[in-house]
Order: C-alpha cells, then sequence, then structure tokens
C-alpha cells in the first residue's frame, strides 16, 4: 500500500489542499467554541452559574429550545471533527505504522 502512503504524503506538500485542511479544521474548532460560548454564557437564566439541574423546569421554555438547539449544534461540530479527523490524520498514520 506505498501508493496510499504516497497520495498522503503528495496532498500534504501541495499548499492549497493543506491550506484547506487547516480551514476545515478551523472552522470545526470555531463552531465548537461558538455553540459553547453561546450555550455556557449568552443563554444562561439569571442567578444560575453551571448545570441547570432542577432550575431546568423554571426556565421558559423558548430559553431552553434555543439552548438545546446550540447543544445540538456543538455535538453534530464535536463528531464532524472526529470524523474528518480520523479519515485525514489518525486512519493513514495507523496505516504507516502497521506498514501497510
Amino acid at each position: 500500500m506505498a501508493d496510499a502512503a504516497e497520495r498522503a504524503s503528495r496532498w500534504r506538500s501541495h499548499p492549497l489542499l493543506m491550506g484547506l485542511h487547516v480551514v476545515i479544521i478551523a472552522h470545526f474548532a470555531f463552531q465548537l467554541a461558538y455553540s459553547g460560548y453561546m450555550v455556557f454564557f449568552v443563554l444562561r437564566p439569571e442567578g444560575i452559574d453551571g448545570p441547570l439541574f432542577a432550575a431546568a423546569l423554571e426556565i421558559p421554555h423558548e430559553l431552553m429550545v434555543t439552548r438545546r438547539l446550540y447543544a445540538i449544534e456543538h455535538w453534530i461540530a464535536a463528531a464532524g471533527l472526529a470524523v474528518y479527523l480520523a479519515l485525514t490524520e489518525i486512519g493513514p498514520r495507523l496505516r504507516r505504522a502497521r506498514g501497510e
């Protein structure tokens, strides 16, 4: 499987493809930071710091739905980053380490 290793090193040496790779990872990282900021700092009910626990029953429905949508966005970005890194970084490194 030397051909796969050659292809992987070829795209890493191309500046445009490497730039695109960095932009994709930066986008996922920004999305994670933004959605976390929105859930834990912007859409926080007054007088509550940290987890909601029982206070979740007392906050307005619209606020809870908005927080949940940002939380879902956060999990989707985390899953997308994990899959992207598994396909572009971790998988090829494991194949090279095994000598495939």
